[in-house]
């Protein structure tokens, strides 16, 4: 299961955002700094129109949709790495995620307080990015000095880590992230061991104005476009409007619909967001089929057969033997996997086939 961390400072709209990706009031959403004190964890079904068209023609027992995890910890501060506001210890809560999100307000609202004052979002996104550092680096640093004893004992091994953590170090020490060190995917996954938080993949929710959305943004969300591309960081930036994703949950049907065509979009943010991080992550969905079921099922893309078996349970993978395999728009125009097979439409694969996103997979296995 996918698992996004969700940071920012105090008043940004975090907590807004995760009660509308939960549709529940979980979160408080208050109008004063720190309002959320204890983490708040919610699972949120991937939006995907395609599991519904399955469901219309299977007509299974049960609809089970992929999740998403979302982590909502307290809003951090200027100085959260060294205790300031509640501390750093809230970061130890998203160490474990696979991806963070930076909420950042991009837009202005006198009713409701900034932390820091004026409407700033690169002053914020530098907040939070160095915040990160800091606290990164004092993990690196207890690292290096174990490193370096045992470089200097001639362990080759040794060797390579502490070149790749004072790469790490002048990175952080420059206030950009551990995954600027990484100068490969080998690299990256080792920095990733540590649980470093800028290690970490990154992506941007921008909190803008309702009345933005059909644009795209405004002002503060080029700035803030300006400030990620400066910092080396090629994030994606997801604008969407917090206050209009909470009114929003509160409808169903044409009434949903109407609102988002009132504001000018097409699909509501969340959604957007959620497709992001699994771009981010380079993740894809397969299916499967049956009277009982059907389910999406999340996997990394160029993984193989094998590698979803095992996304199901383990025994499928022990005893592999092949993986039936018809896609998502011929198993659609034929209408039924009974009717696919009997037009050719169903391949036999072997465990080294590369899974294509829609894939509609049976598994045969012996165990």
């Amino acid at each position: 299961m996918l698992r996004l961390g969700i940071v920012g400072l105090p008043n940004v709209g975090k907590s807004t955002l995760f009660n509308a990706l939960t549709s529940s009031k979980a979160a408080v959403a208050e109008n004063y700094p720190f309002c959320t004190v204890e983490p708040n964890v919610g699972v949120v079904e991937v939006p995907d129109p395609r599991l519904e068209r399955l469901n219309q023609l299977v007509k299974p027992k049960k609809k089970l949709p992929a999740v998403v995890e979302f982590v909502d910890i307290a809003g951090l501060v200027k100085g959260a790495s060294q205790g300031e506001g509640l501390g750093n210890q809230f970061l130890s809560h998203i160490r474990e995620v696979d991806a963070v999100v930076h909420v950042i307000r991009c837009f202005d609202e006198p009713d409701v307080v900034h932390v820091m004052g004026p409407v700033d979002p690169v002053r914020d996104h530098d907040v939070i990015t160095s915040e990160l550092a800091l606290a990164d680096l004092a993990v690196v640093e207890r690292r290096l000095e174990k490193a370096r004893k045992t470089a200097r004992a001639g362990d080759k091994e040794a060797q390579a880590e502490l070149a790749v953590l004072d790469r790490v170090v002048a990175e952080l020490n420059a206030g950009r992230g551990a995954r600027e060190a990484g100068e490969s995917e080998e690299a990256v996954r080792f920095l990733r061991q540590f649980g470093l938080l800028t290690a970490k993949p990154i992506l941007y929710a921008a909190n803008v104005n309702e009345d933005d959305l059909a644009s795209g943004g405004g002002r503060w969300l080029d700035l803030l476009r300006a400030a990620v591309q400066a910092h080396h960081e090629a994030a994606e930036i997801v604008p969407f409007s917090a206050k209009f994703e909470a009114e929003l949950g509160e409808l169903s049907g044409d009434e949903r619909s109407e609102y988002l065509a009132s504001a000018g979009v097409s699909e509501p943010g969340l959604d957007r967001l959620i497709h992001a991080g699994y771009r981010l992550l380079g993740l894809q969905t397969f299916f499967t089929v049956g009277e009982n079921e059907v389910r999406a099922w999340t996997m990394h893309r160029g993984g193989t057969a094998f590698d979803a078996a095992g996304e199901i349970h383990s025994d499928f993978q022990r005893g592999f033997i092949r993986a039936e395999t018809v896609a998502f728009n011929a198993f659609v125009k034929a209408g039924s996997y009974k009717v696919a097979r009997e037009q050719g439409l169903v391949r036999s694969e072997g465990r080294d086939y590369v899974v294509q996103d829609g894939d509609i997979l049976l598994f045969r296995f012996n165990v």
